[in-house]
């Protein structure tokens, strides 16, 4: 609207959402992002971080990507660290079922 009767700011062509975040503004105009859920627990233990924060929204997405790339490949490491112990130990003896 535009008539002065909204107290929401026109939508803008950039978007100002990252999905799967919850973004929030701090009284002191710092912006924060809050990841809707968690990181894995072997993500987490590595040190993804589920909630950060920056001086302006760009910086706020670059964190956020910054955050979801280090967790992914966090998984895809400890996933073929898994596949490569599994054959070492049928190799051994050692069947897991």
């Amino acid at each position: 609207m535009t008539d002065g009767s909204s107290t929401h700011p026109e939508p803008t062509s950039s978007p100002t959402t990252i999905p799967g975040w919850r973004l929030i503004l701090s009284d002191a105009g710092r912006l924060w992002a809050s990841r809707e859920r968690p990181f894995s627990e072997v993500a987490t233990h590595v040190g993804a971080e589920r909630t950060v924060d920056a001086d302006d929204l760009e910086a706020l997405r670059t964190e956020t990507d910054r955050q979801e790339t280090f967790a992914r490949e966090v998984e895809e490491a400890a996933h073929e660290q898994v596949a490569r112990k599994v054959p070492e130990r049928e190799q051994a003896g050692q069947v897991i079922s």
